[in-house]
């Protein structure tokens, strides 16, 4: 029996499924996304989900997942799906009853992609008619919830049990607050959502067992020293946490120096070569910090937007999302305490750009895990895919194995 996963992407899912001791077969169309999971040793179809016939599935299929891409739901983007609601409700309907509208209602999309979102319900009917399969999974947006909504509804007529909600990925141990729509079902369980695991603020024991731990950070999750001020790690490829990504220009340097000798080490009469913004480093003092001083807070911006998130490094992330922001999602400094030449010189790093390592790790991702593509479309699969330790959280109860929060190690 097979575990069939549509929207593949580069492995959220499969790699829970993994751990779980489960192999699934995915189906994907970025040549990238492809190329992560056969390094990952996942079997996959390349194939578009929208154009791949439903017959090979049936007879075969234990459970369901689905992830269709979120582009033109996501408020990273135009959020044009919401404007082709209607359309995609109507899809989703006359799917559940054999009827196949697509390719006149994809005309009248106002992005081609928002009808992909109904794609689950052509395998899903065709399945139903052998009484498969036992259970689905579905995962989108939070604006796509009146969507799983419907699909309840349908599938309640089917003799699922379902649940269907908004879930917060750092109530699981993810260290990232990433809030996505969820559907549960199944046809011998009563579905409901899994019991958080974690909370903002740590819980104390009770009578009724221990409480939720807290939120996990980003610094925690990264394995960055949190005896004193975490910063990012400077690594051999020339980036934080051993990734491929650049410093931008200078910053290496700027990293090096600080870890090395103190931020504000001096070479001679000069500064260190760096990027650091100064007041007049001409009319710097000589600095007093030793090496073991971290004076700086680390913090992750999520883009270069007015509004865009931050959050400090003690903190889950906000939700990552890619894309074309791909360099844009930057580890930013602030003094941790005002150092005692403050008013004579204003020194502060630059930013550095997140690797696509750490992004990985806050996706909960291993840290080795093979991306593959070029710098951004390893970006864009990370910021798309489902967090591996969420997605074992929901289908454990499923597959009735056991889930082990310590199979998801952060970083290496």
């Amino acid at each position: 029996m097979i575990v069939l996963d549509l929207f593949a992407g580069p492995g959220g899912w499969s790699h829970a499924l993994a751990v779980l001791g489960v192999r699934d077969v995915g189906l994907e169309w970025d040549a990238a996304a492809c190329k992560t999971r056969a390094a990952a040793g996942q079997l996959t179809v390349r194939a578009d989900v929208a154009m791949y016939p439903t017959w090979p599935w049936v007879g075969r299929t234990h459970g369901v997942i689905a992830s269709p891409p979120c582009q033109a739901w996501s408020m990273a983007g135009k959020r044009l799906g919401l404007l082709d609601q209607p359309l995609v409700h109507q899809a989703v309907e006359d799917l559940a009853h054999g009827r196949d509208t697509r390719h006149r209602l994809r005309v009248a999309c106002r992005d081609a992609r928002s009808l992909l979102a109904a794609e689950p319900m052509r395998f899903l009917h065709a399945l139903h008619t052998v009484g498969e399969p036992e259970w689905v999974v579905m995962e989108e947006v939070p604006d796509v919830l009146p969507l799983w909504r419907q699909y309840a509804a349908i599938l309640r007529t089917w003799g699922f049990s379902v649940w269907c909600g908004i879930l917060n990925a750092a109530d699981y141990g993810v260290p990232q607050t990433r809030r996505r729509a969820i559907l549960l079902g199944s046809r011998v369980r009563t579905a409901s959502p899994p019991s958080p695991t974690h909370a903002k603020v740590a819980e104390p024991e009770s009578l009724f067992g221990p409480g939720r731990a807290r939120w996990v950070g980003m610094a925690e999750a990264l394995g960055w020293d949190t005896t004193d001020h975490a910063e990012p790690a400077l690594c051999a490829g020339g980036g934080p946490g051993a990734g491929p990504e650049p410093f931008p220009s200078g910053a290496h340097q700027a990293h090096a120096a600080a870890r090395d000798h103190g931020p504000w080490s001096r070479h001679g009469d000069k500064p260190a070569r760096c990027r650091f913004r100064a007041a007049d480093p001409a009319k710097a003092p000589p600095p007093t910090l030793t090496s073991k001083a971290h004076p700086w807070k680390w913090s992750l911006r999520s883009n270069n937007q007015t509004n865009a998130t931050v959050r400090s490094a003690d903190e889950p992330a906000g939700t990552l999302f890619f894309g074309y922001r791909a360099n844009e999602c930057t580890w930013v400094a602030e003094p941790a305490a005002a150092p005692p030449w403050s008013s004579q010189c204003d020194v502060v790093p630059e930013p550095i750009r997140i690797t696509a390592r750490e992004a990985g790790i806050l996706q909960t991702f291993p840290a080795d895990y093979p991306w593959r593509g070029t710098k951004g479309e390893q970006f864009s699969q990370i910021g798309n895919a489902v967090p591996p330790r969420l997605a074992a959280h929901l289908l454990a109860p499923h597959l009735r194995v056991p889930l082990n929060p310590d199979d998801f190690t952060l970083a290496a």
